[in-house]
């Protein structure tokens, strides 16, 4: 079935991205306004799309209704230039949906989800206690396109906790992080734990071996 986008709605394009572009991280951003208030909110629409410098990059729509009013993320982070990305596991999957229910700007999210903060290393705004890993970003730039923006942040700090790391690398355990990401419709997730399968990359020498071996 072809779906030509210039003739279907917004929402109808909305259904079928996020159920092809799946499964998709989640960002778990902290923000803070001018006076000081702490938002906190997830967004997955959401990934690394660069590593020197280390850029992320997060799609946020504007709230519905007339006009152009960006979310209390988008705005804090157009003001303050500074946020956190915070990994959402198992654990932490109700507190997550917890703060994505759409309170009143000034509401502290994660009081209500019944989680604590804690100082980032760089940036002024406070990272979530409870998240195995953080990372600090600053806005590089944020991008109006329509009735979205795309917010651009370079990670400056990577907090992991020390039983998700091999500091062999320093790689990161993933298999024992159990990370959640997000898939199509309200309330669809997928877990990570138990999913991992490993399928070797080869060079270009390596293929034409193993070519040869069936022909």
């Amino acid at each position: 079935m072809l779906f030509d986008l210039s003739k279907v709605t917004t929402h109808q394009t909305y259904n079928l991205l996020i159920g092809l572009v799946a499964p998709r991280p989640i960002a778990w951003i902290t923000s803070m306004d001018l006076a000081g208030r702490i938002n906190a909110a997830p967004f997955s629409a959401y990934n690394y799309v660069g590593i020197d410098p280390p850029i992320v990059a997060v799609g946020v729509g504007n709230r519905p209704g007339p006009g152009v009013v960006g979310k209390d993320t988008a705005q804090n982070i157009r003001n303050t230039r500074e946020f956190v990305i915070n990994v959402v596991n198992e654990t932490l999957a109700q507190a997550m949906v917890t703060c994505a229910v759409d309170f009143p700007p000034g509401v502290n999210e994660l009081e209500i989800a019944g989680l604590k903060t804690v100082p980032s290393s760089v940036v002024s705004v406070p990272r979530i206690m409870e998240a195995p890993a953080s990372l600090e970003c600053r806005e590089i730039t944020t991008m109006e396109i329509g009735n979205s923006r795309v917010i651009l942040g370079q990670v400056v700090a990577i907090h992991v906790k020390d039983e998700f790391i091999d500091p062999a690398g320093p790689y990161v355990r993933a298999e024992e992080l159990h990370a959640i990401g997000r898939m199509n419709g309200l309330g669809a997730y997928v877990r990570t734990r138990d999913s991992f399968f490993h399928v070797p990359r080869m060079t270009y020498a390596e293929w034409v071996a193993a070519n040869q071996r069936r022909e």
